[in-house]
């Protein structure tokens, strides 16, 4: 799902919303004894700031309260505070295209002051609400100059904040660990005079990175470090984000009720927030965790609101992942029709602002048309011209647009052709890994039978015989030759008996099946050293205390087995190591040796059976593998699990 963006902006700072209700109630018995002067252009100001996060139509009658005044007065001091906290209000709102020419125009104030700080913090600003229209290079641009900056001057109370923003930069351009260093620069800053750190939403940025970085559990820690803070704060649009955040993580930890809870509590807080774009990730958010509870019903109607708000107010990713939401109710009802819609819908997004463009236009032309007609009749005329002419341009575009229409029908068709294939393709794919995993059972299987038939059967016959024989030898009078034959023909008994106990154990190592590959692995290499064919080092890390399946021990065994057994058959190696390490749900095998090498695209056309086992063992895994080779210099092979 997409990100709502919660960074502690710098600017936002200054426009803290944590007053007490007491606080307010003083402001504005200020406000009705205070005289049409400066002082009363700022306490207008400070009236907004308590409705900022909680509401922004409030905060904007006030803030234009305080232009008004401002402006009255040339007050270019209560002017910037105007620009700069209606650039605030206009982001929370969601309504980025008019943030960005109201911290336009804040920054030129700041410049005409001069006044470092107030630069500092609109320029920060500005880079960050270019991630709204997906410009991150240039946010990041933006706000490591107002770090250089913020560090030049020793602008201590700000340089936190910049800090948590060149996080969320990073963030944006998926550079996770970046991202986790630059939170926690903020987070070891105490609290300077005059600055204040959003703990909330530095919290949130790290659980997204943590998120993004697929350590679900650590990105449930902050967020909810992130939701308790946001309440303590009255932060409420970062509160209602976050728990749009953690409707993922819950999702990802398969934890559907949870996952039902944080959508109920974003839905219920955007709301009340009156944010439009939160209502309708809320939905969505809501809408998917109903889906995921078997609530088929109660997710169609979260996702027809959310379907309506995104087209009403042209939230394009809101829209997308609210078709893709109702692909997956429609899927799970059997409406293929609806199904395909949702998904032709969500996958031209991207090319659909067509209609927006024509809207806005039409709005625009319309409004220029009434003006000019209450302004002067005698424009009518020329007026009326115009806007025919402009019929005209619109059924010419009109007509472009069916075309681009058709044109995307036809890619949309094509699109689902490609994706039909792919999953034909996906399927013979699990078929062949559903075949290989019942052949790789069924081989083990036969190979501890026959392994068990040898010892128990085969090896308990011989040591019989053996027995019968030691009995015999007693009561028997032989000859010097006879009796050294009869030696002799013991000897070979028992040679029989120890290669058919080194049959069996190769066929099914005890070891392996009580103790584990670790133990298994390391008896292997072992007797590897025992028969001084070559010299192996192993070394495994990680699995101390460690339980692996016992499929993939087994597979895994059957590996290093088979890539020993091709060193010491072709590659007149002297050595080889053998190391195995496990962290986190990775496994990871690695055999070197130091033989003489050899061209390693022979392997695409190998037939080989050894070799063919390996790959055929390696898909079954779902693992990686990666062999690299050097005349005269050895062979390499790494092969990546996740277990």
């Amino acid at each position: 799902m997409r990100k709502i963006y919660i960074a502690g902006l710098i600017g936002f700072i200054v426009s803290s919303s944590c007053y007490a209700q007491s606080a307010k109630d003083s402001l504005f018995a200020l406000l009705k004894s205070g005289k049409e002067d400066t002082a009363k252009a700022m306490l207008l100001i400070n009236i907004a700031d308590q409705y900022e996060y909680n509401n922004q139509d409030s905060a904007l009658y006030f803030l234009n309260l305080s232009k008004s005044l401002s402006q009255k007065l040339n007050f270019k001091n209560g002017l910037f505070t105007y620009y700069q906290n209606a650039m605030i209000v206009s982001y929370t709102k969601g309504n980025y295209a008019m943030a960005l020419p109201l911290g336009d125009t804040a920054l030129a104030l700041a410049r005409q002051l001069r006044d470092s700080v107030k630069v500092v913090t609109i320029i920060a600003n500005l880079g960050n609400i270019y991630q709204y229209t997906g410009d991150f290079d240039r946010q990041l641009e933006n706000l490591l100059k107002a770090l250089s900056i913020a560090q030049q001057i020793n602008l201590e109370e700000k340089i936190p904040g910049i800090y948590h923003n060149v996080a969320n930069a990073y963030y944006n351009l998926e550079q996770w660990k970046k991202c986790i260093e630059y939170c926690n620069l903020s987070l070891g800053y105490k609290n300077p005079p005059g600055g204040y750190i959003y703990q909330n939403r530095l919290f949130s940025t790290l659980g997204q990175a943590y998120y993004s970085l697929k350590l679900t559990d650590s990105a449930l820690f902050y967020f909810e470090k992130a939701v308790l803070e946001s309440a303590n704060k009255g932060d409420t649009y970062a509160e209602s984000a976050i728990y749009g955040y953690m409707v993922n993580a819950y999702a990802d930890k398969h934890n559907y009720s949870q996952m039902l809870w944080a959508a109920d509590r974003s839905l219920t807080i955007s709301r009340n927030l009156q944010s439009d774009q939160l209502i309708a990730s809320a939905l969505y958010n809501s809408a998917f965790a109903k889906y995921l509870n078997d609530n088929n019903d109660g997710a169609k109607k979260d996702i027809q609101e959310a379907l309506y708000i995104s087209l009403r107010d042209s939230l394009q990713d809101e829209l997308k992942n609210s078709y893709i939401i109702l692909s997956y109710i429609a899927a799970k009802e059997g409406d293929k029709k609806t199904l395909l819609n949702a998904m032709y819908k969500a996958d031209s997004i991207k090319t659909a602002q067509l209609n927006e463009v024509k809207v806005k236009a039409t709005s625009e032309l319309e409004k220029k048309f009434e003006t000019e007609k209450k302004d002067n009749q005698i424009k009518l005329q020329n007026a009326e011209i115009k806007r025919k002419k402009i019929f005209n341009y619109f059924l010419s575009g009109g007509s472009i647009a069916l075309i681009v229409i058709l044109l995307l029908g036809f890619r949309n068709y094509k699109h689902t052709q490609k994706l039909q294939q792919q999953r034909i393709v996906e399927l013979e794919t699990q078929q062949q890994l559903t075949a290989t995993e019942a052949v790789l059972k069924g081989e083990e299987q036969e190979r501890t039978r026959l392994a068990k038939d040898l010892h128990d059967g085969l090896g308990g016959m011989l040591s019989g015989i053996k027995y019968s024989f030691s009995t015999m030898k007693g009561n028997l009078v032989m000859t010097p030759d006879n009796a050294q034959a009869f030696e002799r023909s013991m000897d070979m008994l028992d040679s029989s008996i120890k290669e058919m106990r080194r049959v069996a154990h190769n066929m099914m190592p005890e070891a392996l099946v009580k103790f584990g590959l670790d133990t298994a692995l390391k008896d292997f290499c072992n007797e590897i050293n025992q028969s001084g064919a070559i010299k192996v080092n192993y070394q495994s890390i990680g699995l101390e205390n460690v339980e692996i399946d016992k499929t993939i021990s087994i597979t895994v065994y059957r590996i290093v087995q088979e890539l020993i057994n091709n060193t010491m058959k072709h590659a007149q190696a002297k050595a080889a190591i053998v190391q195995i390490s496990k962290s986190g749900d990775q496994l990871s095998v690695t055999v070197e040796d130091d033989g003489h090498g050899f061209d390693t695209s022979i392997l695409n056309s190998s037939h080989g059976i050894g070799w063919t086992n390996i790959q055929n063992r390696v898909e079954f895994l779902k693992g990686k593998l990666d062999v690299n080779s050097t005349k005269d210099k050895g062979t390499s092979v790494l092969i990546e699990l996740t277990v």
